[in-house]
């Protein structure tokens, strides 16, 4: 027994082996340490036998040849930059990460603002957010739908041909178009010219075949021939095909229709002096001044109908898979930032609003500021899902653009089990991944740290 003085009191220490026994030590839950590190085993295990052993193992083959039996060295990094494909994906990755992840959460943060406003609120984020309740793979065949270049049957092009066509006037007479034995010839540019020039009091003849009768105007007479006289050029272009059988060539007949619409040109010298449109019947007139020259039937008269826009070719499949990613995930960013939203105090939103700030102003100067640390979370997040996407790509992309939508995640799986298939370069591109991913999940980590220490 001893006594030690400690801050002007005198305190009594008990021999060593008169002392209780130290207890085992715990965690912070109160929990002993082995104990806790047998529960932690299984989950180690499979932990390093599910991510640590093939992250390890993917480095080790990266460095090795096709057959995996030569060293490689670091020849499958350099082809990674050398490979036209491989760069394309690397471009269009990169391409991914700035646009997908910056829209869907701008995209998100506008739903969540706006649908606080209104009553219905509940029931829009019920349907931008259901896109997430479908597999990546049904979302793709969807938008295969989607972008389909007939407008029957793609929606994207039906909507964009409907506008265009208000707009613009299309071709009434696509594949119209003379026979030999008609006294018309081609014109060079898709267009066609009488033989002859033309003269006053001398009816101007147009047949054209190639028109189906249901593809005739709804309100097209039956043709009539035009009459001469007081010393301007008519004519009369009509469809020289008589249902049924029968007729004569180069000849009105009866039961034959005139082609309503077709405009019609008189040129000299490679000039257009004169233009006019044919009526119900196909009947039109030049003035005086034509006396003399060629008719001529413009190429905007055959041109092929407006189909729309080519949504999964070359230049624009991955902005097109892009806007799909988006039509799903950003439901999600919208109800993360409308979580956070919930939680912002009230009281200051609604100072600067009694010291006049406007609502763009609430929204720029403070809403926006207090959201920056959700803001992150969804952006982040977002980064990282996009580093992988696959599913997408490899279903709405069509074989002959695949290369031109290719990104990394789709060229590891054609790498690694396509037709000529190099395990060497594949591990290259995963490790690849895992180097651009690493920095995101760094920052996303430092984040939650300084987060944790408010």
């Amino acid at each position: 027994m001893r006594e030690a003085a400690k801050g002007g009191t005198t305190a009594v220490v008990p021999p060593a082996d008169q002392r209780p026994p130290r207890r085992p030590a715990r965690s912070v839950t109160g929990t002993r340490k082995l104990v806790a590190a047998v529960f932690l085993l299984p989950a180690l295990v499979l932990l390093g036998a599910l991510v640590v052993y093939p992250i390890i193992y993917s480095v080790y083959r990266s460095f090795f040849d096709q057959a995996g039996t030569g060293f490689a060295g670091i020849d499958n990094y350099k082809a990674l930059f050398s490979d036209a494909t491989i760069r394309t994906a690397v471009k269009n990755n990169a391409v991914w990460v700035v646009l997908a992840p910056t829209v869907s959460t701008a995209l998100g943060l506008i739903f969540a603002v706006l649908t606080e406003r209104i009553r219905w609120g509940t029931a829009f984020k019920l349907i931008v957010f259901m896109p997430m309740a479908i597999s990546m793979l049904a979302a793709g065949i969807i938008f295969r739908l989607v972008y389909d270049q007939a407008p029957e049957r793609g929606v994207a092009n039906a909507v964009w041909v409907g506008v265009h066509d208000t707009f613009a006037e299309s071709s009434g007479f696509p594949k119209a178009h003379p026979l030999p034995a008609h006294p018309l010839k081609a014109g060079g540019g898709g267009s066609f010219v009488t033989k002859q020039p033309v003269r006053a009091g001398e009816p101007v003849l147009i047949p054209l075949v190639g028109v189906a009768p249901a593809k005739m105007p709804g309100d097209a007479a039956p043709a009539k021939a035009a009459g001469g006289g007081d010393g301007k050029i008519s004519g009369t272009a009509w469809l020289d095909f008589t249902k049924g059988g029968g007729g004569t060539p180069n000849v009105v007949d009866p039961k034959e229709l005139g082609l309503k619409g077709i405009k019609v040109e008189a040129v000299r010298d490679g000039k257009v002096i004169a233009s006019a449109t044919a009526g119900a019947d196909g009947t039109f007139t030049l003035p005086a001044s034509a006396d003399g020259a060629q008719v001529r039937l413009p190429a905007s008269n055959f041109a092929e109908p407006y189909n729309g826009v080519d949504w999964l070719g070359p230049s624009l499949v991955t902005p097109g898979i892009i806007g799909s990613y988006i039509w799903m995930w950003a439901g999600f960013a919208m109800v993360l930032i409308a979580a956070g939203l919930a939680g912002l105090p009230r009281e200051l939103l609604e100072a600067a609003r009694v010291d006049g700030a406007s609502e763009w102003q609430v929204f720029r100067r403070i809403t926006v500021p207090l959201l920056a640390p959700v803001l992150a979370v969804v952006l982040v997040t977002l980064m990282i899902n996009v580093l992988k996407i696959f599913d997408l790509v490899f279903i709405i992309a069509p074989g002959s653009s695949q290369d031109d939508a290719n990104v990394l995640a789709l060229q590891l799986y054609r790498s690694s089990f396509g037709t000529d298939a190099d395990l060497g370069i594949g591990s290259a591109i995963a490790v690849l991944l895992l180097l651009l991913v690493i920095p995101v999940m760094l920052f996303n980590i430092r984040r939650i740290r300084k987060e944790g220490r408010r």
